[in-house]
């Protein structure tokens, strides 16, 4: 494609994915003036009635990026919350509060999804709803200047290799069990609620936004092999009443924390498709595909980076990624393999921090790591700091890669404390 002397060169971009990578990229570029085309198979009714697609919070640097869109349609005054809350079930439990600068959010993709196909409909953008297979993939390389693969449903997701050294997992380390139930109280503060048990494995509560109003999203992360694996097998639609006393009875146990703030009688999944189960392998993948005739695809989201989602860092980081590549985009006027590379630098230490992150925390803790969450529960400052690295994942990572990085962390915070205390 080529502009005659003065002329502005149009760029074509085609998105196959309409998750929240592909939603923010295209409202990114329509705000910028390129043409923008996504292809989805699932339209806006259907998503709505869809089960249950994850149980995502946006922290506050994503909603940042919702409001530069103009799609931060529910407030955090309404709908947020504004700590994390850790409970480690230890013979002497530990609890403690982790407060944000800005609060999170969480809302059912179920709304959020469609919501954000209409602003991008409204504001120039073009939806395809039709499957695809590898066999389109010549014809839309012939359409578009860049293809962007933001669904690892299908081929698409395969075309992009592992790299073997950012996925040290063959198999998911989490048997996961998450739903969407009413009959849980919210905590006061508003927030997140860790819940550790040793061996057994975590349980993060979300408030969430969904289609009844406020519910509360039980988020199981379960070690395999552990007396709570089997919630990642057993089926609610087989028999409600047992799914439910299951459930109750493994909170009460490994979990005490979120089981008393239970009303049992009131106790029940939002509705029977409010519940996901399975597990996640965490990768990395390379981000560029050769498609011939000098066209390239490139990866964003969950292609790019899938990690469990015991961190929260799923959407936000792709979100972010898709911010990267929209900059870039609009900067740019040759997609090639060195257009991909500049994308990937810019966007790599976040990704790969986040990665590094949730799998430190999926595996055994070591005794730094333990020595880093006692020092939480007796340092407000410093359990505030590592609460808000849930907006930017490599300064977690960068505090917590080696044992040296904690304990200077952890020094660091004694003496800022310890300073503060002596000049009051």
């Amino acid at each position: 494609m080529h502009a005659a002397a003065g002329e502005e060169t149009m760029k074509h971009i085609g998105i196959i994915g309409a998750g929240v990578a592909g939603l923010h990229l295209g409202l990114l570029l329509r705000q910028h003036g390129v043409d923008a085309t996504i292809i989805t198979d699932r339209n806006p009714e259907q998503i709505a009635g869809m089960r249950l697609l994850n149980t995502v919070a946006h922290h506050h640097i994503t909603l940042d990026r919702e409001r530069s869109l103009g799609v931060y349609h529910w407030p955090v005054e309404d709908y947020g919350y504004s700590h994390h809350h850790h409970v480690f079930n230890l013979p002497q439990p530990l609890v403690f509060s982790g407060a944000f600068s800005a609060m999170s959010r969480g809302v059912d993709y179920r709304l959020y999804l469609p919501r954000l196909m209409e602003d991008f409909e409204a504001r120039g953008g073009k939806i395809e709803y039709r499957a695809i297979g590898a066999e389109d993939l010549p014809k839309l390389a012939s359409r578009f200047d860049l293809i962007v693969v933001g669904t690892g449903r299908g081929p698409f997701g395969q075309m992009f290799e592992p790299v073997a050294e950012h996925t040290p997992f063959t198999r998911p380390q989490r048997a996961l069990c998450v739903g969407l139930y009413t009959g849980v109280r919210a905590t006061d503060p508003p927030g997140v609620t860790i819940s550790v048990s040793p061996g057994q494995g975590e349980l993060i509560d979300i408030p969430m936004l969904s289609v009844s109003g406020k519910v509360h999203a039980l988020l199981m992360e379960n070690v395999p092999g552990g007396d709570l694996e089997e919630l990642a097998r057993l089926r609610y639609d087989d028999d409600p009443k047992t799914f439910r006393a299951t459930m109750l009875a493994k909170l009460e146990r490994y979990h005490p924390a979120v089981y008393a703030r239970i009303e049992t009688a009131r106790f029940d999944l939002q509705r029977p498709q409010d519940l996901l189960q399975g597990g996640v392998v965490p990768t990395v993948r390379r981000t560029a595909v050769d498609l011939g005739d000098g066209k390239i695809a490139i990866a964003v989201g969950d292609v790019h980076s899938v990690v469990d989602p015991v961190m929260g860092q799923g959407a936000n980081i792709a979100s972010y990624s898709a911010f990267v590549l929209g900059e870039e985009i609009v900067k740019a006027n040759v997609f090639d393999r060195l257009f991909c590379e500049r994308v990937d630098r810019r966007r790599e230490e976040r990704v790969l921090g986040a990665q590094r992150w949730t799998n430190t925390m999926i595996a055994p803790p070591s005794e730094d790591l333990l020595g880093l969450i006692g020092a939480m529960s007796q340092n407000q400052a410093l359990a505030d700091e590592f609460t808000e690295n849930f907006n930017y994942p490599e300064r977690q990572w960068a505090r917590i890669a080696s044992p040296a990085r904690i304990r200077h962390w952890i020094a660091e915070a004694g003496a800022q404390r310890g300073g503060a205390q002596r000049a009051a």
